[in-house]
């Protein structure tokens, strides 16, 4: 019996038109599925309807844990953080539109003012809650700062709101060179999902990104200690398959998204 829900999120087939990417995720055996703002776009870019994709997900029977994701909100400043602020507010109306409970709020790529960035996630935060989604704090593996468990939970603890919470992903915390025992610091209603990947023995870790992520247990990563771990937490939510493979988009989506989740469950289920 599974541990975990299972979700596809929509990178491991991104080359793959939106309402299609619902279609394979639901055919693959997915529960859930992260969708991206991009691909949000692009659908109305070309005369679909947030109800087209609301239709398709309830058609499908899929949840949708985040969508992805929220940028240059932490730490800008004057108009270009007024523009941000703006765009954050309409991913959060789409989001709330598709029913996400989460969305997905990304890092600086450079250094990190971590008492303003704080402060700007709770106001954020209660943009998103006032909405319906909530925004998770996000670590990137291959950011100057803000890249690993310690990281993010530091900015979830500044920010002082109670509904804060992160999004956990082994590759970024092997990629910014912390350790999975982070996980323990962590109680379940700090963990909004946790994405799923594996990280390869070579190229060396601080020259890996995020096309060099493999499907779980092709990798070198101990993901059952990882996945015993974050059950300790208490958490029962999503785990997400996320890779980002120009291998996978070449192949048949159907046949890319089954072979994840085999692999997942091989890991998990073991």
């Amino acid at each position: 019996m599974a541990r975990f829900p299972y979700c596809l999120n929509a990178s491991t087939i991104q080359t793959t038109p939106l309402l299609r990417q619902i279609e394979v995720a639901a055919a693959a055996g997915y529960e859930a599925i992260e969708l991206w703002h991009r691909d949000i776009n692009a659908h109305l870019r070309a005369q679909g309807t947030l109800r087209d994709i609301r239709q398709a997900l309830d058609d499908h029977g899929l949840a949708v844990p985040t969508t992805i994701y929220l940028r240059d909100w932490f730490d800008t400043t004057g108009e270009v953080h007024t523009q941000a602020m703006q765009e954050c507010r309409r991913r959060l109306e789409q989001a709330a539109e598709l029913g996400a409970l989460h969305v997905i709020a990304s890092p600086p790529s450079g250094p990190a003012d971590y008492e303003r960035g704080a402060k700007r996630y709770r106001q954020l935060l209660e943009m998103g809650i006032a909405l319906g989604p909530k925004p998770a704090m996000e670590f990137l593996g291959f950011v100057d700062q803000l890249n690993t468990i310690e990281d993010a939970l530091e900015i979830v603890r500044q920010c002082g709101h109670p509904q804060a919470s992160i999004i956990l992903d082994p590759f970024h915390v092997f990629r910014g060179g912390g350790s999975m025992e982070s996980i323990a610091q962590l109680d379940e209603h700090q963990i909004a999902i946790s994405h799923f990947n594996d990280a390869p023995s070579a190229p060396p870790r601080e020259q890996q990104h995020d096309e060099d992520r493999v499907y779980p247990g092709d990798g070198h990563l101990d993901l059952p200690r990882y996945v015993d771990l974050l059950w300790q937490t208490g958490y029962r939510g999503y785990l997400s398959l996320e890779l980002f493979r120009e291998d996978l988009w070449a192949r048949d989506p159907l046949e890319a998204a089954r072979e994840g989740l085999e692999k997942m469950r091989e890991v998990v289920e073991a």
